[in-house]
């Protein structure tokens, strides 16, 4: 059954890859060599060529298409004579190939190669139009730092650190500067106040603190977007609610019920706060510059790598002292760095029936206030007084309106 399948899973990717490279092929004497059948042929003989029990077949297939692709590309008459459509073959073979071993994988290979070919004028717009070269030199430096520096950072808890991973927090401050980049593509592309919003709202799902770190970080550079920016900063608080409800429904669907009212009156709480620091920012629109320089700014980022690992060694500390069992004050305790950890604890503790709906929430409020106190000392070290007021304010409304939602949800 499975050779079957296999092959079958192979026809279709060839002829998905083949069709797309069929509307791109052209006409006349300038068209491309490779179309619908061609790929459809390449797939479907990868798929054999590993179901036969030849030894050395695959190897000879792969030989004979590379072949047949190099001469298909001297032979072109294309004025634009590409290697995406010869390598495009060679890979589809191979996709063949896996097909027969794995046909869920080759199909989810095969509809990625599709996707990746069909995504060309997209692709290209991005690269030289959408991204600036400042812009694509950070990215590729925010590249080669993740490929090449984070590996070599030992994953392990050293006593020269205090028992620290320096792991996690060498990719907090990688995060922190792939934030700040995307944070700059953004704030140009869709303005300097729908941009940092957007921006904040995706990058909250990631971690609010860092986001919010590295919109400190532009602030201290560029002052006068700082209510923008703090602004962005409150709307990452709400994808802190969102992911609190997410993760509780993934774990005790009652659980996610009981917090819904509460969760969304503090999104939509920061949300709003949000979008008033922003429309109501000093400087209009087109008076905020945009930046020439990079977006990069290792400094503030290491500095807030810094601070919550002297947050972690006062968590160890006082854990070491409290234990476990100290109720409340270890959920905020634990919630300093991370909310969710808690939240998911408290999540399956509700699921299994040993915490109460009234305890629930009130744990959930009390981890994310806590969490609140680490992001306005890190917004307070990242861009000073003023960013760190304004964040303050707009996360402290939205941790009210959901604690007195959740009084008025329990009283009812």
């Amino acid at each position: 059954m499975l050779p079957a399948l296999g092959l079958a899973v192979a026809l279709g990717v060839g002829l998905l890859i083949g069709t797309e490279r069929e509307r791109r092929k052209g006409q006349g004497d300038d068209r491309e060599v490779a179309g619908v059948r061609s790929f459809a042929v390449a797939a479907v003989c990868g798929a054999l060529a590993q179901s036969l029990p030849v030894p050395g077949l695959v190897a000879v297939g792969a030989l004979l298409v590379t072949l047949l692709a190099v001469i298909a590309y001297f032979k072109s008459r294309s004025k634009d004579p590409g290697l995406t459509t010869e390598m495009a073959l060679f890979v589809t073979y191979l996709i063949g190939v896996q097909s027969a071993i794995s046909p869920p994988l080759g199909a989810a290979c095969g509809a990625g190669l599709a996707v990746l070919l069909a995504a060309r004028s997209h692709l290209h717009r991005f690269a030289t139009e959408l991204l600036s070269e400042q812009e694509l030199h950070d990215g590729l430096l925010l590249i080669a730092l993740a490929l090449i520096l984070l590996p070599l950072v030992p994953s392990r808890p050293m006593d020269i650190l205090g028992g620290i991973n320096p792991r996690p927090l060498a990719a907090m401050v990688l995060l922190i500067l792939a934030m700040q980049a995307g944070g700059q593509v953004a704030l140009r592309r869709l303005g300097p106040r729908g941009g940092p919003l957007l921006a904040g709202l995706v990058s909250g799902f990631v971690s609010s603190t860092a986001c919010i770190a590295s919109l400190g970080s532009r602030a201290r550079a560029q002052p006068q977007q700082l209510s923008v920016l703090a602004g962005s900063g409150a709307v990452s608080a709400s994808a802190t609610w969102l992911q609190a409800l997410m993760l509780s429904a993934a774990l005790s669907p009652s659980a996610a019920w009981a917090l819904l009212p509460s969760a969304l009156a503090g999104a939509v709480g920061a949300a709003a706060c949000g979008a008033v620091l922003a429309r109501h920012a000093a400087a209009p629109p087109e008076a905020l510059p945009d930046s020439k320089g990079s977006a990069l700014r290792p400094r503030e980022a290491i500095l807030v790598a810094l601070v919550l690992a002297g947050v972690t060694l006062l968590v160890g500390n006082a854990q070491r002292h409290l234990g476990d069992t100290a109720g409340s004050i270890g959920v905020a305790l634990a919630a300093l760095l991370d909310p969710h950890a808690s939240i998911a604890a408290l999540a399956a503790l509700h699921a299994a029936g040993r915490v109460s709906a009234d305890h629930w929430i009130a744990g959930v409020l009390v981890a994310i206030g806590a969490n609140t106190l680490t992001r306005c000392v890190v917004a307070a070290v990242a861009g000073g007084k003023w960013f760190a007021a304004r964040i303050a304010g707009a996360l402290a409304c939205s941790l009210a309106l959901a604690s007195l939602t959740a009084w008025w949800t329990l009283l009812g």
